[in-house]
């Protein structure tokens, strides 16, 4: 290093020693030495111009200039009868960069990295460069594990003063994390410790998961884990002393060691509330999760905090300050908390702002708040009003947040920031079955028609056996209080003749229904519906002999007037990734008297969602129903309950439970429905492994119950289970369930099928 600085200084010296004595006016300019520079290029840097006068200064900042250009290695500045001669040498362009032995990487990719450090194909070659390359590289594959890593670097000078870099790699292995130890810890195991731990010993996923890789990132989130875990267990002197990570001399193998000092479990001896009580004590005391004679748990005493918070945020004053001081009996081991709680200036919400919304119109947002601007801050309604905009189904994601109004300590804003994902499908198919026979199909459904809100679906399904075509459309706000409005127009034809174990029959329903929503709670709306709708029923030689008398006795054409009624609660806290809350839906339908049938039919769906734990959620679903015909009058069989497949019983065939009977001439047995419907699921939800911030993926595991039946004896006889693993996918296209699902009581007369698919929304 010292050598090259003498080097550079004599060059100096002997480049401008010509005029040290004296200056001179520049005549003219010459530059000489140059390959792919321009002159130009030179001219435009060089600080002297032609009639300039040049000293030892001038010539000093020139070769400077020239240098700090980075194109040149070496450069002179001579005279000769008053003209400046710049006597350059330029440094080598990159002609090729190649990558030799890279596996771990995408070749591509490792390029990338070498040009964020500078060095590209045609740029000038510095060996600084290179080396900052080679350190970048070597970057990349530690942070993989990949210790061992030897990179060998070598340029080869080509014609027209360029060079070619090569990098040979030897990635050598993967270091792997042999084995993690805790040093310290008496009150657990170091397996339950370790069990907290993302990063872990090799197993069977870590070759996908990677977590048996070191990373410093990694180590420090799993250091978090281990000190929430001792203060959620009343250790509160607890302390992480020191963390060793040792590589072995071969760079193969990782030890971790955590020295950790536990302290005494301390119990909770009292609490107490003190500052600014604006809200009654007592009040405040019943939202402190921490109670006197308890184990202290520092999750509790967080979300005892957050609690006291939110209820003063109801109340306007959006910057509470709550703090929890402990006061701790060492000798005891018991530790009281006094609340200060400082609720601070009462604030007002000025703005309401949104952004994110390209397609959906900002009124259909805003109609969906319930904190309203102008009005005091209140916590509640705005966690309401973000979930009632999370239920429009028109986003992937909803952020509300809070800012301060600049000079304004008595004001803030609502920022919402909306993601927004597709809300209409176009779709178009055709297909061939020797059951069906030539099937075209397509649809066309916009859930947020021109950014409005409303719903509009159009339906085509042609075959033999299905055969649908049907239109809805509905405003959820037909009136400014949010009663909707929506029509439905149909035709449906089914023929069930080329179907092996159902009942023949044929019937086209045709019909026009209108509905009303009305909401009369927050989370609770009243909807009525009237329709008309007229079926036609055919008969096959092969149909069962109740069908038979049910067309024998009310003709081949019935007419009905359904009327429907119903009620619907929906308290879930996300309706895009629901981990808590509840849904329910009580339905009903009945035809009026007169007509051609007369039946009721009534149905109650509860589901109940409550979080285990940060990742996995428990779902309780439960549903029933039940019908019958009045007036003296039967159930129409095709108003029959039926059960079985993805909505229902997972791994049985769709609508294949309940009641049988035998076709005539045949020991074919046929799913006849029932009266009575009764499905219960068990289910427990969570994240798609690797996948865990993509909400639109959920993964279960589940057991479900269930069967139709017409009276109290068949219903032990009919009851089926089944348990399985399930896969919920929000794709872009709708929603697509997956199930792999095992029966448990299956019997010798039931239709299984394990594997089942279900893609899209019903209309």
């Amino acid at each position: 290093m010292k050598f090259k600085l003498v080097v550079a200084l004599a060059g100096f010296f002997c480049a401008f020693s010509v005029w040290a004595d004296q200056s001179f006016v520049v005549q003219d300019i010459r530059v000489e030495g140059i390959q792919r520079t321009e002159a130009g290029t030179v001219f435009s840097y060089l600080p002297v111009k032609v009639g300039d006068t040049i000293d030892e200064t001038k010539a000093t900042a020139a070769i400077k200039a020239l240098y700090a250009t980075g194109f040149f290695k070496d450069v002179q500045l001579k005279t000769e009868h008053g003209v400046l001669i710049v006597k350059v040498e330029e440094r080598p362009a990159i002609a090729q960069i190649n990558i030799n032995g890279a596996k771990a990487f995408e070749k591509d990719k490792l390029k990338e990295g070498l040009k964020q450090a500078g060095l590209s194909e045609s740029r000038i070659f510095s060996r600084s460069l290179l080396d900052r390359a080679e350190q970048e590289l070597k970057r990349q594959y530690l942070s993989t594990g990949k210790y061992a890593v030897k990179i060998t670097t070598t340029t080869t000078p080509l014609e027209r003063n360029r060079v070619s870099i090569n990098f040979d790699i030897d990635e050598g292995r993967t270091a792997r994390i042999k084995q993690i130890n805790f040093v310290g810890n008496a009150a657990f195991e170091d397996k339950t410790l370790r069990g907290l731990f993302v990063l872990t010993t090799p197993g069977l996923l870590t070759w996908f998961t990677k977590n048996d890789q070191y990373s410093k990132q990694k180590l420090s989130a799993d250091l978090e884990s281990l000190r929430s875990y001792y203060l959620d267990r009343g250790y509160l002197e607890f302390s992480i002393d020191s963390t060793q990570v040792s590589i072995t001399p071969d760079m193969k193998d990782i030890y971790i060691t955590v020295n950790v000092s536990e302290g005494e479990q301390y119990t909770v001896s009292d609490i107490k509330l003190a500052g600014e009580l604006l809200v009654p004590e007592e009040e405040l005391k019943k939202l402190i999760l921490l109670q006197p004679g308890e184990v202290f748990a520092r999750e509790k005493l967080t979300e005892s905090v957050k609690l006291i918070s939110d209820r003063l945020g109801d109340d306007g004053y959006a910057f509470a300050n709550v703090n929890a001081a402990p006061d701790l009996d060492h000798e005891n081991q018991q530790a009281g908390f006094t609340f200060f709680v400082d609720p601070g200036r009462r604030a007002y919400v000025r703005r309401i702002n949104i952004s994110g919304n390209d397609r959906t119109r900002d009124e259909v947002i805003r109609r969906e708040f319930r904190q309203m601007e102008g009005g005091w801050h209140s916590t509640s309604k705005i966690n309401l009003s973000r979930q009632r905009v999370d239920r429009l189904f028109f986003f992937n994601s909803v952020n509300v947040e809070t800012p301060p109004v600049p000079d304004a300590p008595d004001q803030v804003d609502i920022n919402v920031d909306v993601v927004e994902k597709p809300t209409g499908a176009i779709m178009f198919g055709a297909g061939f079955s020797d059951r069906e026979g030539l099937i075209l199909n397509g649809s066309v459904s916009q859930n947020n028609i021109f950014g409005t809100g409303n719903f509009l679906s159009l339906q085509v399904n042609t075959g033999r056996i299905n055969r649908v075509f049907a239109a809805s459309f509905t405003n959820p706000y037909f009136t400014v209080d949010g009663i909707s409005l929506g029509f439905d127009v149909f035709r449906r034809n089914l023929n069930t003749s080329r179907l092996s174990r159902v009942n023949a029959f044929r019937t086209t329903t045709s019909g026009a229904t209108m509905r009303f929503g009305i909401p009369i709670a927050e989370n609770d709306i009243v909807s009525f519906g009237v329709g008309a709708e007229q079926t036609k029923i055919g008969v096959f030689e092969d149909s069962l002999q109740r069908t038979v008398d049910f067309v024998n006795e009310f003709g081949k054409t019935t007419n009905n007037l359904p009327v429907t009624v119903s009620w619907a609660r929906d308290r879930r806290d996300s309706a895009i990734y629901t981990t808590s809350g509840t849904t329910h839906r009580l339905f009903g339908e009945v035809s009026i008297p007169g007509a051609d049938l007369n039946y009721y039919k009534a149905s109650y769906n509860q589901k109940f969602y409550y979080p285990l734990t940060q990742t996995f959620t428990l779902l309780l679903n439960t549903e029933f129903g039940i019908g019958d015909g009045y007036a003296g009058k039967p159930l129409p069989f095709f108003k029959n309950f039926f059960a079985g497949g993805n909505n229902s019983v997972r791994g049985y065939d769709l609508n294949s439970l309940g009641p049988k009977e035998l076709v005539p001439n045949s020991d074919r047995r046929f799913s006849l429905g029932g009266s009575k419907r009764l499905v219960g699921n068990l289910e427990v939800l969570f994240p798609m492994p690797f996948m865990k911030d993509d909400r639109s993926v959920r993964l279960s595991t589940f057991i479900d119950a269930g069967s139709v039946f017409n009276n109290k004896d068949q219903f032990s006889e009919e009851l089926r289970f089944s348990a399985g693993l399930a896969v919920t996918w929000i794709s872009p296209m709708g929603p697509l369930k997956v199930s792999l699902a095992k029966p448990l009581n299956d019997k010798p007369e039931d239709n299984l099928q394990m594997f089942q698919f279900l893609f899209g929304q019903q209309f």
